[in-house]
């Protein structure tokens, strides 16, 4: 794993997005599972208790990708980087609406974008000689 940079990361991020997603239903108390304001976390990102459920997912698939292997972990970063990158941009125009079913905030749309980057620039550049067509247990 750590001659990947791609393991690597996912394994990172996967544990980070999993404490994210536990750690926000301390703050949801008394919101809607889908409302469109939630609880703040460390007092700027906004979460309800689907957004705590999708950071429990990514976190899961994160983690379980990059403890797998270095295909695995190459596409779930790329997957969900790109995912990231367009929540990211639409997420701008959600605030105030009724569609913001994940109780997004501008902190968390330049969280998400960070992310992104990270997650989509590992995923796009690292490991190049990585084939998915491979044999995952020559990798």
């Amino acid at each position: 794993m750590r001659s990947s940079p791609n393991r690597l990361v996912a394994v990172i991020f996967g544990a980070v997005y999993l404490l994210v997603g536990a750690l926000g239903f301390a703050y949801t108390g008394g919101v809607g599972f889908v409302a469109t304001e939630g609880g703040l976390i460390l007092g700027i990102f906004e979460v309800n208790p689907l957004h705590n459920i999708i950071h429990l997912l990514v976190g899961a698939a994160l983690l379980i990708a990059g403890l797998s292997s270095v295909v695995a972990a190459k596409t779930i970063n790329t997957i969900i980087g790109a995912v990231y990158l367009l929540l990211g941009i639409v997420g701008f125009f959600l605030v105030g609406t009724a569609l913001n079913i994940l109780a997004l905030n501008t902190f968390d749309h330049f969280l998400h974008l960070a992310s992104a980057i990270v997650l989509l620039g590992v995923g796009l550049a690292a490991d190049k000689s990585v084939r998915s067509t491979r044999n995952p247990r020559t990798v």
